[in-house]
Parts: C-alpha cells; structure tokens; sequence
C-alpha cells in the first residue's frame, strides 16, 4: 500500500456522494494506493443472481467507471458441492445484462487454490494454524458465547510439524469428509466470535467444475476472499453489513501472512418488500414448484425480472435511488415500479390490445367495410413512426369498459351512453345482451360516421375514450399478469408452525387469452411494449406464431380502480 500524500488533504464529501464514493474520493486525494481504484465483484456460482446482487453489480462496476480504476469479476467457487457451470454462465449473462464490463478480468477462487494452500501451510510453519479432530458440532460448542469465552481444542497445541503432515495427508485424500478441518490459532477468548480460531481449510470430497478431482480441500470464503483481494491488487474490497464483524479475520490473515492489504467498507445490503433475497429461500421455491424456474417472472432474480420486461436501465436507475447508507433498511417494492414505468413510458411503443375481451358490434357501420387508422406509435414522440391498424363493424373491447349499471363519476361504455374508440370513432351503446347468468355477452352500439379519428364533429364533449381490437383481424394472444410473488409485505415473518412457503401469493399470475392487433404479432422475444390503458408488457420467449405469449411487467396507474373499488366494492374483472 502506498503511503499517504503528505501535501494533498481530501476535502469535504461532494453534495449527496454516498459514503463509500467520499471514501474513494478520500484516498486518490491521499495518494492511497498510488491512486489506484480496483473493485470486484465476487458471487458464488451456486445460484441465480437477484437483485440484492445488482445493487452490488452496480456499485463495484459503477464506483470503477467513475473514477476510471477496473472492475474484476471474480467467482467463489469453494464449495464444489453446490456450485454448477450453469450458475456461472447465467451469472456472465447477468452482470453483461446490467452494463458490468470486466475485459479480461474473469478470475476465480480456484484459480489460487495452489497459492491459497501454501499460504495455509505458511500460518502452520508459523504457529499460527492447525489442524483440528473435532466435529462442526464440537467446534460451534467450543466456541462460546457473547458472554463467555470459548474453549481451547484437545488439538489446539499440536507441533507444526505435526499440523503440517496431517494437512498434507488431508490433501492427499487419506481422511473422509468431516474428519478433520484447518483452524486459525488466534484467540479463543477474542470478543469477536469470527476471531476465535476459525475454520480456514475443510475436507470436501466433490468434483469441482473447474478443477474436477484435484482436491479434496477447500478454503472457506473468508480465508480465500481476503487472499484474492490481495493477489489480484484490490483497493476497496465491498461487501454488505453480515461481513463487518468478519473484516478482523480479513485484516489478520493478510497482515499475519505480511502481504498486500486492500480495505474492506460494508454497505447495508438491499431489502425489499414483498420479496425475499435469499438463495436458500429462492432455491426451495424453484424446487417446491411454487415458481417455474430461476427465471419465471414472478423471482427477484435478475434473468425473472429481464424475462419479465425490467430493463436493466431502470434497474439501474432504482439501485441509484437506493443509493449507499451504512444502516439495513427495507425498500419498497413500488420503487421498482415507478423507475420502470418512468423508463418505460419515454421509450415503450403503443399497442392496442384486450385482456377481458367482450364482442361489440356497430349496427350502422357497413357490413365487410374495413378501415386503417393511422395509429401513432408514441403519442409524445413521432419519431417513433405509427402503424397501420384495420377497424371494422365488429370490434372487441375489454369487459371492464362496460358496466350495466354505472357507479357515479363512470365514464365509459353504459347503456344510453358514448364513448370515443380511442383514435376512431365515437359509438353509443344502445342495447347489452346477457346469459342467463347475468353476464354481459354482446354489446350492439351505433356509431358517428362525422367523428373520425374520434374527433367531435360539433364540439360535444365525450369524456369517455376506450381501446379496441377489430375481431376480424385481431390476433389471439396469451396474457401473463403477474402479481407480487407473496402476499404479505415481509414473507420472511412466517405464520405460526409454516415457514416463509405459506406466504407465497395464489394470485401471482393469473393467464387472460385476450387479442390483439396483428402488428404485435411481429414483434421479437424480449420486445417491450405498452398495451394503452391496460400496462407494459414483454413478449416472452415461449410465444409461438399463431399464440404470441406477453409477459406484464408493470401495470399503468389506475385512479379509477381505486375510486370504483371504494364506490362500489367492485374490483370489475380483476384482470387490471
């Protein structure tokens, strides 16, 4: 580490510059690490990423960026057991995804395991490790407590030529798993549990997805992550609160070791509501069958919420508003929202399309007439260019613009009442045809030839304005309406004798076979739309030709569900 400038002093924190960037700022002022800005970013491939990661994803590649340094991404690959190449290709996928750019900084844990172990064998020459007979079980019993100190092991005095030999036979393989770990020998009485001689090395027979059958001995995170922060020449090592009390262990292995020491900072990690961060968590509800994969639309993990339409901007965008604070706090969930919205609302093309569709039919419009209405892609953005959409005598209409009888301050279709077809015509609603269940089935209107373009021929003003597929032309289409994943703000809180399973939302996804115009058709898998009225959507990878499938991402500010909801009790359809 370079030492500090002696004529240079930081100056005060810029307005609203976050902790960790002012600490930055700080140490280039300072000449601390030659004015160097060198980060990583370190998953464990045994997961998918979600979004607790990309608040990390963009501070490490973002902090770098900024003060032009280097961002690394680094793989924890030291539990063989659970970690998989398909965790590793999702997780290049990921950062890609969110703007993470590394070159050809791809590195992993496994890439040291040779410098990792002499070093271990260095801390037992330097009787400052051993090895240790006793049990996970034994150990945590050892340990003790907040209020009292632990317990030397029957082992803890071995010689080091004794250590050094059994950690050798552990590495060729001669005991089994458990059998006998790598402890560090520091202070059994330390106030610091995670100083109270922890495990370095442990005994894992598995094949690992790199080094395959080579080893048999695995570092623990703490031992390998501080060690890779030094190899490769990090600066600022950033990690979330749960490792503060593990910054002493990161701080003796390498000044014990007497190599280069970068700085660990710990920022409060990302909670939010309706939704749970956990990969454990996240892996029970792949497996209990609650969700369809790591990648349904309905997970926080990053390829759900790209799946769902997300665009990493506006997750960008939200980890900004985050921002970095030393303290955990919970985020709401509608944040999420309101940065997609905002971005999608500059950006999303406009589509007509019907979730809850009922038939209406336009008794004085010419029977086989078809029309094109020149439809405006964008209605703030002409560059966006329009598209051709054919209107006819029979249209579909969402059954949620209709109401047989309306509830004060309504404005849409009603008997006796007029609307505007949005871009088309206005129409007045003479007669609605029921089932036998009191269910609207077909509504027979008339139209005002003079209001094309549902503009009012004589200045009456019609408040109303509905959106509209022609029947003839329109094309099927599959609708995923998604909700929160769980219904309760905190899943985490589980009800009595069930666990956070118990929580999850039954009305999470809901499936309307609804139509659309048959631009929509021709969109791409991953296009981003707004269907006007309804909410932006994202065509999905499993659509087909002749059934498109639109994944919702975000639904539109509905005012009027909430006045209808508190007015009547009526949710309508339930569809919106």
């Amino acid at each position: 580490m370079a030492a500090n400038s002696a004529d240079k002093t930081p100056g005060p924190p810029l307005r609203g510059e976050d902790f960790i960037r002012a600490q930055i700022r700080r140490d280039n002022a300072l000449g601390t690490y030659g004015g160097r800005v060198h980060t990583r970013f370190p998953p464990e491939p045994n997961g998918y990423l979600h979004l607790g990661h990309a608040k990390s994803i963009c501070l490490n590649f973002g902090v770098a960026s900024e003060f032009s340094g280097m961002c690394n991404l680094r793989f924890d690959d030291t539990n063989p057991a659970r970690e998989e190449t398909e965790y590793v290709d999702s997780i290049r996928e990921d950062v890609r995804w969110l703007g993470g750019e590394w070159q050809d900084r791809e590195f992993y844990a496994s890439d040291y395991f040779e410098q990792l172990y002499a070093c271990a064998e260095a801390l037992i020459l330097m009787g400052k490790a051993y090895v240790d007979d006793l049990s996970a079980g034994e150990i945590r019993e050892y340990r003790g407590t907040l209020t009292e100190p632990g317990r030397e092991s029957p082992w803890r005095n071995r010689s080091a030529e004794e250590n050094l030999d059994l950690f050798r036979r552990m590495r060729a393989g001669e005991f089994p798993d458990g059998a006998r770990v790598l402890r560090a020998k520091i202070d059994m009485a330390a106030p610091n549990l995670v100083m109270r001689d922890p495990t370095l090395y442990r005994i894992r027979h598995a094949t690992h997805h790199r080094t395959g059958d080579k080893w048999c001995v695995y570092p623990l995170y703490d031992y390998a992550h501080c060690l890779s922060d030094s190899l490769e020449g990090i600066t600022h090592s950033l990690c979330t609160l749960e490792f503060a009390n593990n910054r002493e262990l990161y701080d003796w292995v390498l000044d014990t070791l007497n190599v280069y020491r970068p700085h660990q900072y710990e920022f409060a990690r990302l909670n939010v509501t309706y939704t749970v961060l956990s990969k454990r968590k996240l892996i029970q509800l792949v497996e209990s069958g609650r969700v369809h994969g790591w990648d349904d639309p309905r997970m926080p993990t990053l390829c759900g919420l790209r799946r769902r339409g997300v665009p990493p901007e506006a997750l960008r965008e939200f980890c900004s508003r985050v921002g970095m604070a030393r303290v955990n706090s919970t985020v709401e969930y509608a944040m999420l929202e309101f940065c997609v919205r905002e971005y999608l609302n500059d950006r999303a093309p406009r589509f007509l399309a019907v979730l809850d569709p009922v038939k209406l039919i336009i008794e004085n419009y010419p029977e086989g007439q078809v029309e094109e209405f020149d439809l405006p892609l964008h209605p703030e953005d002409s560059s966006y260019g329009s598209r051709k959409t054919p209107f006819s005598r029979e249209l579909w209409i969402d059954r949620d613009d209709f109401r047989l009888e309306p509830p004060q301050k309504y404005h849409r279709l009603a008997p006796g009442a007029e609307v505007r077809l949005r871009y088309a015509y206005f129409v007045t609603c003479r007669e609605a045809l029921v089932d036998s269940k009191g269910k609207v089935t077909e509504l027979r209107c008339v139209y005002d030839p003079q209001s094309r373009g549902g503009q009012s021929p004589d200045g009456r003003r019609v408040k109303g304005t509905i959106h509209w597929v022609s029947a003839a032309h329109a094309k099927p289409a599959e609708l995923r309406l998604y909700a929160q994943l769980f219904a309760v703000e905190n899943p985490d809180e589980a009800p009595e004798g069930g666990t956070f399973l118990d929580n999850v939302n039954p009305d999470s996804l809901r499936i309307a076979q609804g139509w659309m115009e048959p631009a929509l058709a021709e969109l791409e898998a991953g296009a981003r739309v707004q269907f006007e009225r309804v909410g932006y959507f994202c065509k999905d990878k499993d659509s087909m030709p002749e059934t498109p499938v639109f994944n919702r991402t975000v639904t539109l500010r509905d005012t009027w569900a909430k006045l209808e909801k508190k007015q009547t009790g009526n949710g309508g359809s339930g569809l919106l």
